[in-house]
């Protein structure tokens, strides 16, 4: 979920082709998450085999990381760790959000509202153990790395992005600024046109990138300011306080420089904002990580996929696009490497 800083920060839009020769350290969660959501079918189920099986996931992995390598990006898969105590209500609170949407659902598809159903069902994704490990098993399978974050997937990404390991932490949450990325690349998955929850309006989705030193500079305010906004406003570790928002916490920022002068002088209260601030400032990262780029295994590819119903001959169409295009980009490589000499 992460917080919301929209209101206060502005993205700029990229085309993939800028993100070119770079390898981008992706939040599996929140990724697998929106394949889940989106890739359904015109009654808001999800994608599934002849057994009943979801695979959503896997289609999402395998055909839109595809359109990622053409593109000459490698990504690198993180995956969350164990969640810090503080994210329990966070979790309670989504598994209650899901619930209710199922029951929604279920209701509209019954009234036969089906555009209505499908936005419920949206809402009613969940990451399975099955889910989860059929998708580091495609990703290995892909030659592609997978990295387990020791906590948030978001902070480890962040920690590598910080390194130089990879060029950009790609999340569609804000989170991954609070946790120190110097990049955020967001919608690198997804494209097209998106409907705006609760409305019937659709706007384009377009890939974005975040300088993060830019976007601090702009507001006027540090990392360590910024996560102090957060925590006001509400972040997956704290409640916030009711009424205030991205702006109205910026400006109390820059008013009185930290939350303690904040709680200070006004009747605002964040009882564990130590221990909030210290997960995003500090929080556990790993170095028991890779991401080299290994060979694709195509019989295990093809064997996992059509396993779970999918057709032979698009899934090896795919992987023949994806060889072609590892092929093409290491030649350009090679190409720009000579042309160094002359």
């Amino acid at each position: 979920m992460g917080v919301n800083l929209s209101p206060i920060v502005e993205a700029r839009e990229i085309e993939l082709e800028e993100l070119r020769g770079r390898t981008i350290a992706i939040d599996a969660y929140n990724t697998i998450f929106q394949f889940l959501s989106i890739i359904r079918q015109p009654d808001g189920k999800p994608l599934m085999d002849a057994e009943g099986r979801v695979t959503s996931h896997l289609s999402g992995i395998l055909y839109r990381t595809a359109n990622l390598i053409e593109a000459g990006i490698e990504p690198s898969f993180v995956f969350d760790g164990k969640p810090n105590e503080l994210k329990a209500g966070t979790i309670e609170e989504r598994i209650a959000r899901r619930e209710k949407a199922k029951r929604e659902y279920e209701e509209a598809l019954a009234e036969g509202d089906l555009k209505k159903a499908f936005s419920k069902a949206q809402q009613t994704a969940r990451m399975t153990p099955e889910i989860l490990e059929t998708s580091k098993q495609l990703i290995r399978l892909m030659g592609l790395p997978v990295v387990q974050a020791p906590s948030d997937g978001e902070a480890q990404a962040a920690y590598m992005c910080g390194k130089g390991d990879v060029y950009a932490a790609a999340s569609q949450d804000f989170d991954s600024i609070l946790f120190g990325a110097p990049l955020l690349v967001r919608n690198l998955t997804i494209s097209g046109r998106r409907k705006v929850p609760g409305k019937q309006l659709y706007r384009d989705v377009k890939t974005e990138m975040i300088d993060s030193e830019q976007m601090l500079q702009s507001l006027g305010v540090t990392r360590e300011q910024l996560v102090d906004v957060c925590m006001m406003i509400g972040t997956d570790f704290n409640t916030g306080i009711n009424g205030i928002g991205p702006k109205k916490g910026l400006k109390l920022i820059q008013k009185y420089g930290s939350l303690e002068k904040v709680m200070e002088e006004t009747d605002i209260d964040i009882p564990e904002y130590e221990e909030v601030r210290e997960i995003f400032l500090n929080g556990p990262k790993s170095d028991d990580y890779s991401v080299e780029v290994g060979e694709m295994d195509r019989d295990g590819v093809l064997g996992l996929m059509t396993e779970y119903g999918f057709s032979e001959d698009r899934v090896t169409t795919v992987m023949n696009k994806i060889e072609a295009a590892r092929k093409a980009e290491s030649n350009r490589k090679k190409q720009r490497s000579l042309d160094a000499w002359f």
